[in-house]
């Protein structure tokens, strides 16, 4: 067998990380892209290897009864909702899974019985945020390229490792009104006008990217991405915005001439509006809300609702009695630790990101949450013993780290705090493995709870307990 080769009659028997079908010719393990367990598919090689084979279905010929309709016409092409072809009870049995490999495989622990997997309760419609990239010609399918269609400016989503590729989005299915008609409103609106949208290539042209953000509360932001300062064609677009969704909370833009659409590190012109909008969740008693101000550049978990699930499952694991000093790692703009305050003496947060400390703080504020402490710095280096000393020592730490997991340094000083428990949270269950290793010295899992953020994506999170092992307390 070779790259090009035609597999026929395969059977998809599972599902492995990313989202790939697995199927076996001779005890030779194929990843596949595309299909879902159960089909019977023919597939392309794409890539060969001594122990293993990629290769991409290009024909069902028998479709598993796991299978429904997709709901999005971008399905195939945009890089979202792959697994949306997929029943969502196939998709939660699939996710718990890989919790459970990751942690035996990777990390080698012993497991108590996994929780089942939090579902959500919204399938659809359920993101705050999405992020959407102007380009002066759209991609077009292969079947679309042999119509008469002609190439024209879009505004949509990269095709999946594609920096330059942009395809046109007609309906996001992701996130509630307003949305869709915000983009396809500035779309038109801008076509009108003439207004050169951006190459990514040759980075010349204008619009860049717009970035909508709504919350529970009712409110939306929109931010709006161009190259150059000039107002002759900025305050005519957002002045439509305003005109047409007079109900938008936070009109905001963005002058870029770098490489790249990142504006982290750039100044944010508030137009109209408020420089935020207002998130609520119910605080972790039941007894009323908490307020989260989230702007332009704040980091806020983007399914709303679930977030609320997932940080209920972390205050409840970390068994709060009133009178503990608790740590709250890579606390962001200190949802985590704004949500939990009620049930502790005391909550420092720590966060690598100086704005979003700032944000925590105003959110403590708001909140009238006067046992809250925040301070900003590289983790790795903020965690120390002279810390320990200045703060106090941690009765529970709860962290929750990107993707890329905690610095082992981080961990080791975690080991040295030594507290009662850790309540560890992760957006990825392989390096959740990894870092659980490393703590598995002094700790041992106390109950493991999956979280499902984001229906019809491979993505997973997974709330892990520890508790101190008694004969190692100095």
């Amino acid at each position: 067998m070779k790259k090009g080769d035609l597999l026929e009659n395969l059977y998809i028997e599972t599902m492995a990380a990313e989202g790939k079908c697995v199927a076996k010719i001779d005890g030779l393990v194929i990843f596949l892209k595309g299909g879902a367990p159960g089909d019977v598919v023919e597939a392309t090689i794409t890539r060969k290897k001594k122990s293993f084979i990629e290769a991409r279905v290009t024909k069902v010929i028998k479709e598993s009864d796991q299978r429904v309709q997709p709901f999005c016409s971008h399905f195939g092409t945009c890089g979202g909702c792959t697994w949306q072809h997929i029943n969502y009870e196939t998709q939660l049995f699939y996710k718990q899974k890989q919790v459970q490999d990751n942690l035996e495989r990777i990390g080698g622990l012993n497991l108590p019985p996994i929780q089942p997997i939090l579902g959500s309760a919204k399938t659809k419609l359920y993101r705050n945020k999405l992020d959407y990239t102007f380009t002066h010609s759209e991609w077009l399918t292969w079947e679309i390229l042999q119509s008469d269609k002609v190439k024209g400016p879009a505004l949509g989503f990269h095709i999946p490792r594609m920096f330059d590729k942009v395809f046109d989005v007609k309906e996001c299915h992701l996130q509630p009104h307003p949305s869709n008609d915000i983009r396809l409103t500035l779309k038109e609106t801008a076509l009108k006008m003439n207004i050169p949208f951006f190459d990514l290539r040759s980075q010349e042209g204008f619009l860049r990217t717009v970035t909508i953000r709504t919350s529970t509360s009712g409110e939306t932001m929109v931010i709006l991405q161009v190259t150059q300062n000039k107002m002759e064609w900025i305050e005519p677009l957002l002045q439509m915005l305003a005109d047409k969704f007079p109900h938008l909370t936070s009109i905001n833009y963005v002058i870029n001439s770098k490489k790249n659409d990142t504006f982290h590190d750039l100044d944010i012109i508030t137009w109209k509006g408020n420089p935020y909008i207002t998130e609520q969740m119910p605080k972790a008693n039941g007894e009323g809300k908490l307020q989260f101000r989230v702007g332009p550049k704040s980091f806020y978990q983007t399914n709303s609702d679930q977030a609320h699930e997932l940080y209920t499952i972390a205050w409840q694991l970390a068994q709060l009695k009133g009178d503990e000093l608790v740590y709250d790692l890579y606390t962001g703009t200190g949802t985590i630790a704004n949500f939990v305050a009620g049930g502790a003496k005391k909550v420092i947060g720590l966060e690598y990101v100086a704005d979003a400390i700032e944000d925590a703080k105003v959110n403590s504020l708001i909140n009238e949450i006067t046992n809250t402490e925040f301070f900003a710095g590289d983790i790795k280096d903020l965690l120390d013993d002279s810390f320990l000393n200045t703060h106090g020592r941690p009765d529970v730490i709860i962290t929750d780290p990107p993707r890329a997991g905690m610095h082992e340094d981080v961990c080791q000083m975690i080991l040295k705090a030594e507290p009662q428990r850790i309540v560890y949270v992760s957006c990825n269950p392989a390096t959740q493995a990894r870092d659980l290793k490393i703590l598995s010295e002094k700790y041992e899992i106390g109950a493991i709870q999956p979280v499902d953020m984001f229906p019809h994506t491979m993505h997973v999170e997974n709330v892990v307990c520890l508790q101190r092992i008694m004969q190692n307390v100095k």
